[in-house]
């Protein structure tokens, strides 16, 4: 999204509603979450985290040194979007009606991006970096 036009959950609320359907690990790097997104979209909306999110999940919160963390994130799915936040010194929240996936990760954790949301009919999209919008606290 355009820098001048940015309004923080504007993009990220698109999701409220739709069913979060994978989880995929790539290469022990960063997870990608798919969702049912825009039916006229050419593929699903999905959000790239390229840090770790904490998992919320059946009362306790899950981070990736945890063990058992892959599978509290797997069992999130499906579930459906119930709403979404974003908000600079607390970061993206999705809560699902299975669980929340969590991104507010420390500076020592980001390299360069911390997530990107791709995926929508009208080719709307939005990468969330360090010291920039919603991440503004992590500089």
């Amino acid at each position: 999204m355009d820098e001048m036009t940015y309004v923080p959950n504007e993009l990220l609320s698109r999701l409220v509603g739709d069913r979060m359907y994978s989880v995929e690990f790539v290469l022990n790097d960063y997870v990608q979450l798919r969702f049912d997104g825009d039916r006229e979209a050419s593929g699903p909306a999905t959000l790239n985290c390229y840090v770790w999110p904490a998992v919320d999940y059946d009362g306790r919160v899950w981070n990736e040194v945890d063990l058992g963390y892959a599978d509290a994130l797997r069992k999130l799915v499906p579930g459906t979007v119930m709403s979404t936040s974003e908000q600079t010194g607390a970061g993206i929240r999705i809560a699902l009606d299975t669980g929340e996936i969590v991104l507010h990760p420390t500076v020592e954790e980001v390299y360069a991006e911390i997530a990107s949301l791709t995926g929508f009919a009208d080719e709307a999209w939005m990468v969330w970096r360090p010291g920039e919008d919603s991440f503004a606290d992590l500089v």
